[in-house]
């Protein structure tokens, strides 16, 4: 059932609360019936929001991605020779067999294009868990993977796996030995010069390659079928598209050399590098929450100690297993494997949906999910940003329960802001000391450009993505205008300092210089442009542009401009393709068309139609349970590589852009003043 029977009038009039002097009753009467749907539509969400939230405060909603993780998973599972689940793996051979896309390959998001690689994974997976080849999917699978080149065209993280696995040699993988690890850091490739995520799975790895790790695979399963010609024949991998000719022919001048000097290397110097590999991986371990708390890493983690002969119940090995099956999302027919978890963005994201109520229950529990936040934060750890900010206090939150090695920028300024805006609320200063503690090191964080990075300063090291081993071309972590944007939004928002004006100062610079000249800004963290436009007109907007400003006079009609018939907005991973020349229509979705009212609003276009009609699309598709429905991907970890959906955002942002619209066109005001 769909909410509108129950919140629409009866002639289910358009939302339209502009004020009108001297409305006449018939027009005062329809007013107040939108004002009741409105109120309506902002109840029932905040009320299945608070229902969501866990006993000790926080919020925690599934993260989904690609087929890639989930098969993986069986194929590790199969890597070590464990006996398999075989519940567990029915489960996810359904979950793989659902998402298949209509042209018999994998997507790497909602009804995309075939991907190669995520297709001869999930194919893999699926044979490994004991399905015929024989059977109409598979076929259909075969026939369209080889249709594209066959697993030859896999990426380079996909070449390793089968590598590991026997069905491609080596060769066909880039060479990447772990004497990386001694590399001085004036070195050109140094690991503090890629950013965290590539690190923490490149580590492990290293050993994983340099010594040939081999899957036990008990039931000694191979894919020959997938390729064109022979897997032992797949050469060096070829240039990807964002690579340019001269830096590649050199990184691949570089690689023939490794391998034809590989047998010469010292083995004291061998034994060495592989011992800092381990060292590294032992000291980032992180318990339960896994190495970098992301399942690539994790997951290479647990092979390296087998390869190196460490036993089960080893505690290094045994935890780093423990953490990877924590990543499971488990339901009555289906299972998957999640990406990471994150309970830091949602529970704060959801307070500040929540405080946009300005119901007093809904403060409460943003209060107690702030309240739940507060000894996360990371005080005592000096991650691997101290490369480039040594000076610099601990202050920051993950983006999971733990990974301190490795806070993020975002979360953080996130987090700081709720926690002032719900103090505010309280009349008190309880998170104070918090906010101070994460505002400090978020300055430390700013990048000599003005931006910031999600995690890393001043990780612009670009021509590394040129090394064959890049072909994903997502090694780094420069400065974005999304993490920007709201660090700007947190600078505005606190109380006022001299080292945070001038910080704010060039980042609202950076954010004016970043617009594209249709008017949008890029967004690396989710989909993609109207991502992008909604995080920098808010950013603006707290730091001090006014409405009318260039700036943001140019981001609203780009927003306008690409609203859909439906009233919605909608944009997907096409967008972020190399030859991309402005704009691509896209089926409207809940969290996209809340980001797209929210930067409107901050541009100060709250009586404008196009906003009405999105209020309108938001109440329109509200569902039964007062939330949205969204299958669509509207997020992104890295640019056509590797995409997300957070199940949270159809349940907090078109609540939060519900609530502000409530505040500014009915209320007049926002509740208290806010940087997002």
């Amino acid at each position: 059932m769909n909410m509108t029977s129950a919140l629409a009038t009866p002639s289910a009039l358009p939302i339209d609360l502009t004020p009108a002097l001297g409305a006449t009753d018939d027009q005062a009467g329809a007013r107040e019936r939108d004002e009741a749907r409105l109120d309506h539509g902002i109840a029932a969400a905040r009320d299945a929001l608070l229902g969501l939230q866990h006993d000790d405060g926080h919020w925690l909603f599934e993260l989904e991605a690609d087929s890639t993780i989930p098969a993986e998973y069986i194929l590790f599972v199969h890597f070590l020779g464990e006996t398999p689940d075989l519940e567990l793996e029915a489960k996810i051979v359904k979950y793989l067999k659902r998402i298949q896309g209509e042209h018999g390959g994998w997507p790497l998001f909602h009804a995309g294009r075939l991907d190669v690689s995520a297709s001869v994974k999930a194919y893999f997976a699926l044979k490994m868990a004991g399905e015929s080849i024989d059977a109409p999917y598979m076929k259909r699978a075969r026939e369209a993977i080889l249709a594209h080149g066959g697993a030859n065209m896999s990426n380079v993280f996909t070449r390793a796996m089968l590598a590991m696995f026997g069905v491609v040699d080596w060769k066909a993988v880039p060479m990447m030995p772990v004497e990386i690890m001694l590399l001085p850091k004036w070195f050109p490739f140094h690991l503090s010069k890629v950013s965290y995520w590539a690190r923490t799975v490149i580590v492990p790895l290293l050993v994983l390659q340099t010594l040939r790790a081999r899957a036990r695979n008990p039931k000694g399963v191979t894919i020959d079928e997938l390729f064109i010609g022979s897997p032992r024949d797949v050469g060096a991998t070829p240039r990807a598209k964002h690579q340019s000719r001269g830096w590649f022919t050199f990184f691949n001048v570089v690689d023939k050399v490794l391998r034809a000097t590989e047998s010469v290397f010292p083995k004291r110097t061998r034994k060495k590098a592989v011992d800092a590999a381990v060292a590294f991986v032992d000291e980032r371990l992180n318990g339960e929450d896994g190495l970098g708390a992301i399942f690539p890493a994790m997951v290479n983690s647990v092979m390296m100690y087998d390869l190196l002969g460490y036993p089960a119940d080893h505690p290094n090995r045994a935890i780093a297993r423990k953490s990877v099956d924590k990543l499971l999302s488990i339901a009555d027919d289906e299972a998957y494997c999640q990406p990471c978890l994150s309970p830091v963005w949602d529970t704060a994201l959801a307070a500040h949906a929540l405080v946009e109520t300005g119901d007093a229950r809904a403060i409460d529990a943003a209060t107690r999910g702030l309240d739940w936040l507060v000894p996360l934060q990371i005080l005592d750890v000096r991650g691997d940003w101290i490369s480039r900010r040594p000076n610099v206090r601990p202050g920051g939150w993950a983006f999971q329960f733990a990974n301190p090695h490795y806070p993020d920028v975002d979360d953080t300024a996130v987090v700081a802001m709720a926690m002032d805006r719900v103090q505010r609320l309280h009349g008190d200063r309880r998170y104070d000391a918090a906010i101070d503690r994460g505002c400090e090191w978020v300055i430390g964080m700013q990048s000599s450009n003005g931006g910031w990075g999600a995690f890393e300063p001043e990780n612009t090291h670009l021509y590394l993505n040129n090394i064959p081993f890049s072909d994903h071309g997502a090694l780094l972590d420069p400065p974005t205008v999304d993490v920007s944007a709201r660090c700007l939004g947190m600078l505005a928002q606190l109380p006022k300092r001299p080292e945070r004006d001038a910080s704010a100062a060039r980042a609202l610079q950076y954010l004016i210089d970043d617009q594209e000249d249709d008017g949008s800004w890029y967004g690396r963290w989710g989909m993609n442009f109207i991502y992008g436009t909604w995080s920098a007109l808010l950013g603006l907007r707290a730091g001090g542009l006014k409405p009318g400003a260039p700036a943001l006079r140019k981001g609203a009609e780009w927003l306008r401009s690409i609203q859909n018939p439906d009233g919605g907005w909608g944009e997907d991973g096409e967008s972020y393709k190399l030859e991309y020349h402005g704009y691509e229509a896209a089926p409207s979705t809940s969290s996209q068309t809340a980001w797209a009212l929210l930067g409107l609003m901050a541009a100060g276009y709250e009586n404008d139609p196009a906003v009405a009609r999105g209020v309108q699309y938001l109440l329109d598709t509200q569902n039964a349970e007062g939330l949205w429905d969204e299958a669509l991907f509207t997020a992104t970890g890295f640019p056509r590589v590797f995409y997300l959906r957070y199940h949270g955002y159809r349940k907090f942002f078109p609540l939060w852009a519900l609530a502000r619209f409530r505040n500014l066109t009915v209320h007049n005001a926002c509740p208290v003043p806010c940087g997002m």
